[in-house]
């Protein structure tokens, strides 16, 4: 079992929030995708800055983008835990809504996960 992310404690244990090794793996992409470069101290690179595309135009450049450049953050920094299937972006009005599609190393369980943010 792992930490959750965001951390909180379970209340009824009292103590730390655990989660499954599929739902660690989400947590990390969670945070691959939402990390700014420069925002770790130890480690200046990680992150995808996603979040720094909140201020461009959006449409279908901004998508393609994202699409790039999510894909290639999820295969730099968790390369070793997933496989990368593929990556949707679609902007949609206000909203950023990525889906990722890969497969776990360890277990050859295939997922998906999406993850929206207001734009």
């Amino acid at each position: 079992m792992h930490v959750d992310y965001p951390y909180h404690t379970d209340l009824q244990r009292g103590r730390s929030a655990e989660t499954s090794d599929a739902g660690y793996i989400r947590d990390l992409i969670e945070q691959v995708l939402f990390t700014s470069p420069g925002e770790r101290v130890n480690r200046p690179t990680f992150g995808s800055g996603v979040m720094q595309l909140v201020f461009a135009p959006n449409g279908a450049v901004l998508a393609a983008a994202t699409q790039v450049t999510v894909q290639s953050a999820l295969q730099q920094w968790l390369g070793d835990l997933i496989e990368v299937g593929g990556v949707q972006v679609v902007s949609d009005d206000s909203t950023l809504r990525v889906q990722v599609n890969y497969t776990i190393r360890k277990s050859q369980e295939r997922q998906t996960t999406e993850f929206e943010r207001a734009i």
